[in-house]
């Protein structure tokens, strides 16, 4: 006869704590991550401390062997199906405009959500997936820390006017030997320093934001005030932009400025009296501001925001009114080469109308490019000037530019539809 053991209260205690453990575990989120660059390392050491969701896999171009410095070795891989398979969320962080515009397809194909750290695919081609699946840029960078600013503003009732981006410094045209000196001193890569020193990175930012958030932009490149007295800023945005009639996207450039974005705003005259109280002015101009990028230390709060269900923080919209479009730095010959747009020494980026530029060269998809014709300094290209492989993004790109220059563009109601479905 077999010998039945009955379970003490301390054995039934074990056995529901273990039951509750399984639970938990089969309800951690995977999350697929895609880069192995500086925001995806920084996204893997913080997820240390995250117990909600766990890294399965992470995306990477690089040789897995080559990756000794990434902080799990064990869950890289080089295989985008393999990456689909073990994901309940994609995090896309790889800085790079066609490779994200091929995961976030295939993500959409699964459909699996996305959340990007990756301004320059939102504005090239993001607006393309609004409508075909959950797209999200994270809190974090700029674009997104503006835009929780801007939830949290609404709520209290500010309406606003400027979003805006500050810069410590911002030289156009930097020297190799510049930017090789600030790559190594920051540990970043030559192309990363350099779009942030010569403004490619910012005007991303703010095309996304004017994009995402309902917003323009006064003239090509923004405004970018530059005073030492930040208000005078302040009251030369706002103008601009109540003279306009609708919020726009700039930028000023405050050297070790304590802050890294602002919200100028107006409130009900009612408040005035609490407002300069707050220590806000007398008005009737408020500013707002975040002192704080953290970058990939925010991302797991947008995570949570898509598991929750809640509404995307910020993407390019579907209708799309700013791109970036690329300029020359320097004379262009024909049968010049340049490998990449971002980060280079030929090319910048600079925000434009896409009603006023409408063939423009946006330069996300610079990419392997070749000169065809002779290109002066601080020109804006064209199609016609530089001559790019066929690829899925600019595929996208063509039925956007559609969208963002038809003439029946502006019309309030008037909801536009790509032609064609999935690419």
């Amino acid at each position: 006869m077999n010998k039945i053991t009955l379970a003490t209260s301390e054995t039934s205690e074990t056995l529901e704590t273990f039951e509750q453990f399984k639970t938990m575990k089969s309800s951690i989120k995977k999350i697929g991550v895609v880069g192995s660059g500086f925001i995806a390392r920084g996204f893997m050491l913080a997820m240390q401390n995250v117990q909600d969701f766990a890294v399965s896999k992470v995306l990477t171009r690089r040789p897995i062997a080559s990756c000794w410095e990434f902080p799990r070795s064990d869950v890289m891989t080089n295989s985008l199906d393999e990456l689909i398979d073990h994901s309940d969320l994609i995090v896309e962080c790889s800085g790079d405009v066609l490779h994200a515009t091929e995961v976030v397809n295939r993500a959409f194909q699964a459909g699996l959500p996305v959340v990007t750290m990756n301004s320059e695919f939102h504005v090239t081609t993001g607006s393309f997936f609004v409508d075909k699946g959950y797209l999200t840029e994270a809190e974090g960078d700029q674009p997104g820390c503006l835009a929780a600013l801007h939830e949290d503003a609404v709520q209290m009732g500010f309406r606003p006017l400027v979003f805006g981006n500050v810069k410590g410094f911002y030289d156009p045209n930097p020297s190799l030997e510049n930017m090789q000196f600030w790559s190594r001193k920051q540990r970043l890569t030559l192309g990363m320093v350099t779009a942030a020193t010569d403004g490619t990175k910012m005007q991303y930012e703010q095309a996304l934001i004017a994009n995402g958030l309902n917003a323009t932009i006064l003239q090509t490149g923004m405004l970018g005030p530059q005073t030492k007295n930040f208000q005078e800023c302040v009251n030369i945005l706002a103008e601009e932009a109540k003279r306009l009639g609708q919020a726009i996207s700039d930028y000023t450039v405050i050297a070790k400025s304590h802050f890294k974005i602002f919200l100028i705003a107006e409130h009900d005259e009612v408040q005035q009296q609490a407002l300069d109280y707050f220590k806000l002015g007398e008005g009737p101009y408020y500013s707002l501001f975040k002192n704080h990028i953290l970058c990939h230390l925010e991302i797991p709060k947008t995570i949570r925001r898509a598991f929750e269900g809640r509404s995307a923080l910020l993407n390019n919209s579907s209708r799309p009114t700013v791109s970036i479009a690329a300029i020359a730095k320097k004379k262009l010959s024909p049968g010049e080469s340049i490998p990449h747009g971002m980060g280079s020494f030929s090319l910048r980026g600079v925000t434009v109308k896409m009603t006023e530029h409408p063939g423009h060269m946006p330069l996300g998809l610079v990419h392997n490019a070749l000169v065809k014709r002779t290109v002066e300094p601080e020109q804006i290209l064209t199609f016609q000037d530089l001559e790019i492989p066929d690829s899925l993004a600019l595929r996208a790109w063509e039925e956007i530019r559609k969208v963002g220059t038809a003439p029946t563009f502006s019309k309030v109601g008037a909801v536009p539809t790509f032609p064609f479905g999935n690419v």
